[in-house]
């Protein structure tokens, strides 16, 4: 069998393609593109938020946001470890997000106006991110299936802390439910602009659903996601701002409008409302970090140095 033989039978088989396996130069390039987002999504996510925590009503509010914001930076850690794995340098990654080559996940473009946002964000947000995600734990590609194992379980106590806050928020008073109201308002479109464009618009789906990267197509994910959110929101007692969300029962699911796709294009190439914020803060930490990249290289370089001279001792 020729190369691309065995691995066109490990994909049917649902066997995982290991870093040193042969793989086509365009599953390669695939992975590493979808990768590279993910894991700048999980950097530039812990933005919007990290400007809440020290704000947050209470002390156990800080203290949740915090580890929240911590477990988003571990995620890029996971993540940007599986790139590597395919060839792609951290650095030059890294760099192609600070220049703005890069794309992240349009969500993080909006701005976070009230401390329910932060509610709304746990609940809409990583509820659309974990039902993205988790099929991600079944991906072909091995490193990215075993980093999303514990990226998901994290990402379901985030969408568990958001709905408690929105809970809270929507049994406390008048001006705290309407400020919950708002919020879902403002994130519910947004959120669904996640799933990405139309499987008709969608240049990339067809191979990854072959290749088995994904398991669900954009369109699909997002219909799960509004029968999901949608009872939830009842519970509630919060409304989804669609005028056109019918339950069909023909298809046991909610007919939804359409996305505003000419503001998801918009937001994509980096013209949303804080993609210029996002992309100054993160150059701006880049380049305060800077010191802390050369001691621990200096560090690292003097103990290989004294592990060299122990083994020739």
């Amino acid at each position: 069998m020729t190369n691309e033989e065995i691995f066109e039978k490990k994909i049917q088989d649902d066997v995982r393609i290991e870093p040193k396996d042969w793989m086509p130069e365009a599953y390669r390039k695939t992975l590493i593109r979808q990768i590279s987002q993910h894991a700048h999504s999980e950097v530039v996510g812990m933005l919007p938020e990290a400007n809440w925590i020290t704000r947050a009503p209470t002390l156990r509010r800080k203290a949740t946001l915090l580890a929240k914001v911590q477990d988003e930076a571990g995620h890029g850690l996971y993540l940007y470890s599986a790139m590597e794995t395919l060839g792609m340098p951290r650095a030059q990654a890294i760099d192609d997000l600070l220049s703005g080559k890069a794309k992240y996940s349009s969500i993080f473009n909006y701005p976070t106006l009230s401390w329910a946002d932060m509610g709304t964000i746990g609940w809409l947000v990583d509820g659309a991110a974990i039902l993205n995600q988790v099929p991600l734990c079944r991906t072909s590609y091995g490193p990215y299936a075993r980093a999303m194992v514990r990226v998901c379980k994290e990402e379901s106590f985030h969408q568990r802390q958001g709905f408690e806050i929105m809970q809270s928020l929507s049994q406390g008073s008048a001006e705290q439910k309407a400020m919950a109201q708002d919020a879902i308002n403002r994130w519910w479109w947004p959120t669904l602009m996640m799933f990405g464009p139309r499987d008709a618009e969608s240049g990339n789906t067809e191979l990854s659903m072959k290749w088995r990267i994904k398991r669900f197509t954009n369109d699909e994910l997002r219909q799960k996601f509004v029968d999901m959110m949608v009872p939830q929101a009842q519970h509630l007692g919060l409304s989804i701002p669609d005028p056109r969300l019918k339950w069909n029962e023909e298809k046991k699911g909610y007919d939804f409008g359409d996305v505003d796709w000419n503001e998801f294009w918009k937001v994509v190439k980096g013209q949303g409302p804080c993609n210029k914020q996002r992309l100054e803060a993160r150059n701006k930490a880049h380049d305060q970090g800077a010191w802390v990249r050369e001691a621990a290289a200096a560090y690292a370089e003097k103990r290989a140095k004294r592990a060299q001279l122990g083994a020739s001792a």
